[in-house]
């Protein structure tokens, strides 16, 4: 019986694998790592979900530490999106992250120590905390699955610190099998990947680690540019898609709130309904949100680039970029999420060279010199009683200047927190400084490559525009072809 084919049918009601999911199962189940790239809805999760089961059924019940698939996500809606879908197909699946109350949390824990659970999702921070990595040092972790891996590499476009601890979590964890899973990853981030994971090189044995890349392009997609200039026109645009697919989905990305509530009240006012999403609303109102455009309700929806992060909605048929994005890998992930269902979908983008602008000062306020760093850091150690009673707005005073969009402050609080140096950074009012500042942020030389990195994906979106094959070039920047 081919058992991966049966779980497939059984539990996921599909009738056959596509693509290499098939080869990347069997490789994953006979112990061979694996770096897998597919496009956003491709069916990169049953690369390990499936694994994960048939580690469960041939488990033997003796077993003293009973198997299970340890799985690192990087944000809380993309794990408990897949958490809840599995759940309801009935596959023995919990998560534990930050949003868990204390008494969940621990129940959560006594039922992985007790042998409960195929698989566990987690961010990589939770192995700071040490109630967890006694809780998980009870099993056997036969699978180490790394989704949104493009995350290990500082060449990707969402670095996370604690993903560079992967090596390090890997031996705690015994080295077990390991496929790491993205939908981008340039050349450079790929080698990355491997290095950061202490995976063995790229090769087809089954002791190297075989790349397995389904390629960037998507047939269904309509890549298009239009050179727009200033906000009525990009209003035009977005009024003629909108009637081009009436009662359809569709995604309106916008990088600054300002500009979006400006779009939304034009759009408003000439009757054009839809509802807008950012960060600074309420999580409820962002969950809200999220449920009415989910149940088609609300079918068109403005929105900053956290929208679409865990939401799993194959039908969307347009998503417009009403402004410049800040990589190619962030405009791919997002425009991936437009016709999952493979039908034809709509994907364009509004170019303005005043957003570029735009996005070369956000690329300064997001790479803060090393110098910025230390003059945080002696604040937070040496004016800690002052940082904590008046919080942000006294500490910003002495820190930035009073541009409209200078961020550093916010970046370097969040680099900080991410490095473990602090501990509650979200108002300030009991920040603690717990280590020492690291050489990655302390160090200009580092500091300064960083930018220049982030410069250069900035500028790749520019030749982009100017490509005449658009789809060819989105292959040659992952590596798809010379």
């Amino acid at each position: 019986m081919n058992l991966p084919l049966e779980l497939l049918k059984s539990r996921f009601g599909y009738p056959s694998f596509r693509g290499f999911q098939a080869s990347a199962i069997e490789r994953t189940i006979a112990g061979g790592h694996s770096l897998v790239l597919m496009p956003t809805g491709g069916g990169k999760s049953l690369c390990f979900q499936i694994p994960a089961l048939v580690f469960r059924d041939q488990a033997s019940p003796s077993d003293s530490r009973k198997p299970i698939t340890l799985v690192l996500s990087p944000l809380v809606a993309l794990m408990k999106d897949q958490v809840d879908t599995l759940i309801r197909k009935g596959i023995d699946v919990t998560m534990v992250n930050s949003l868990l109350g204390r008494q969940e949390r621990e129940k959560r824990y006594a039922g992985i120590e007790q042998g409960r659970y195929s698989m566990l999702y987690v961010t990589p921070e939770r192995f700071r905390k040490p109630e967890f990595v006694e809780a998980i040092a009870k099993r056997h972790v036969v699978l180490l699955a790394v989704d949104e891996a493009h995350c290990i590499s500082e060449w990707g476009h969402d670095f996370r610190p604690d993903y560079s601890r992967l090596c390090e979590i890997r031996q705690q964890l015994g080295n077990p099998t390991t496929i790491a899973l993205t939908a981008t990853a340039t050349p450079d981030v790929q080698k990355d990947i491997l290095k950061q994971l202490g995976l063995p090189r790229f090769g087809n044995d089954l002791k190297d680690c075989r790349l397995y890349h389904a390629g960037i392009e998507r047939p269904n997609l309509a890549l298009e540019v239009e050179e727009v200039w200033g906000i009525d026109e990009k209003l035009s645009q977005i009024r003629e898609i909108v009637q081009q697919w009436p009662h359809e989905s569709g995604i309106v990305y916008f990088t600054l709130i300002r500009t979006l509530e400006e779009m939304s009240a034009m759009l408003r006012k000439q009757g054009v309904e839809h509802v807008a999403y950012h960060g600074d609303l309420p999580r409820h109102r962002r969950l809200s949100i999220q449920e009415q455009f989910m149940t088609g309700d609300s079918p068109l929806v403005l929105a900053t680039p956290a929208f679409g992060m865990g939401i799993d909605k194959v039908d969307i048929r347009y998503v417009i970029h009403a402004e410049v994005p800040g990589s190619m890998e962030s405009y791919y992930q997002e425009i991936g999420r437009a016709g999952r269902d493979g039908k034809p979908s709509l994907c364009r983008f509004l170019y303005c060279q005043d957003d570029l602008l735009t996005q070369m000062e956000f690329n300064q306020w997001s790479n803060p010199d090393a110098d910025f760093y230390h003059r945080v850091y002696d604040f937070l150690v040496h004016d800690r009683d002052q940082v904590r009673a008046y919080g942000m707005d006294w500490l910003r005073e002495r820190l930035c200047d009073r541009r409209r969009h200078d961020r550093r402050l916010e970046t370097a609080l969040s680099m900080l927190q991410r490095f473990g140096v602090i501990e509650d950074e979200h108002d300030l009012a009991n920040v603690d400084v717990v280590a020492p500042l690291p050489d990655a942020l302390a160090d200009d030389e580092n500091r300064q490559e960083k930018h220049i990195r982030d410069q250069k994906k900035l500028y790749a979106l520019v030749e982009y525009v100017k490509s005449s094959d658009r789809k060819l070039f989105i292959d040659r920047y992952f590596g798809m072809s010379e």
